[in-house]
């Protein structure tokens, strides 16, 4: 997915130079150099962005690569419990990550930096069309493709978890926990102690996490996104609960005449 909607600021150059980067052996070729090439300039792009990486999990057929039986999150986790303190933009790193772990995901950690706020898809689609109309400043946005309505959409913002006065951060356990987020089917504001995906990133399922808008567009304060995230959100939960009732009132027993 490109970068195709609104324009990114001012303060882009050397995001674009990780984008267009050329000279690395198989970046001019085909087949798995070339794709090896493009991942690791992505990656190469979110940290020029600020954004700090660790490398994650990835898909093993329909499972984890971990060893852990009945992951909860399948190619969605890091994979070192030392990945707030592992976390880095530093790029000889990302690229020794990159090529020696060639089918990584790669995780980024949030409430340094950056937070998400991570909506279903459909709302996240409404939201994103309702806002750029608006002309309201959108930063990178995700999509995070998922079976049936699983399907997410990350809102990169600036963070919110270490303002001046720490009496006012709170934790991501407050809103949503990377391994029990499916007790938070709407809205989740990952902040501090949490992690998302960053693409390129591969899903069970021949599923995938790409961009709608890649890192060089600046990231805004959340909260000048989070009414019509919440808005849309609404939207969506009424539909899916319209839906809901719809198929259970057809699927009740046929009334005897």
């Amino acid at each position: 997915m490109g970068a195709e909607h609104g324009r990114p600021s001012g303060a882009q150059s050397r995001i674009s130079q990780w984008l267009r980067r050329r000279g690395r052996t198989g970046a001019d070729g085909g087949g798995a150099g070339a794709e090896a090439a493009r991942r690791e300039d992505l990656l190469l792009a979110v940290a020029a962005a600020g954004l700090p990486l660790a490398p994650a999990a990835h898909p093993a057929g329909y499972r984890c690569s971990c060893d852990r039986i009945g992951c909860p999150t399948p190619a969605r986790h890091p994979v070192s419990f030392a990945w707030q303190t592992q976390s880095t933009t530093d790029p000889a790193q990302i690229e020794r990550w990159a090529r020696h772990q060639p089918g990584a995901n790669f995780i980024t950690a949030t409430g340094m930096v950056h937070d998400v706020l991570d909506v279903p898809l459909d709302a996240g689609r409404a939201a994103l069309a309702r806002l750029l109309a608006s002309d309201v400043e959108v930063g990178p946005v995700a999509e995070s493709e998922g079976a049936g309505d699983q399907g997410r959409m990350l809102f990169f913002t600036a963070t919110r978890g270490t303002p001046e006065d720490e009496d006012e951060w709170w934790p991501c356990e407050l809103d949503c926990h990377p391994e029990t987020m499916d007790e938070h089917p709407g809205l989740r504001w990952h902040c501090r102690g949490s992690y998302v995906l960053v693409p390129p990133a591969r899903l069970p399922g021949d599923l995938a996490v790409g961009w709608v808008r890649g890192p060089e567009f600046a990231l805004p304060d959340p909260l000048t996104l989070l009414e019509t995230l919440t808005d849309e959100c609404a939207r969506y939960a009424g539909a899916t609960r319209g839906d809901a009732d719809h198929e259970a009132n057809t699927a009740a027993w046929p009334l005897r005449g």
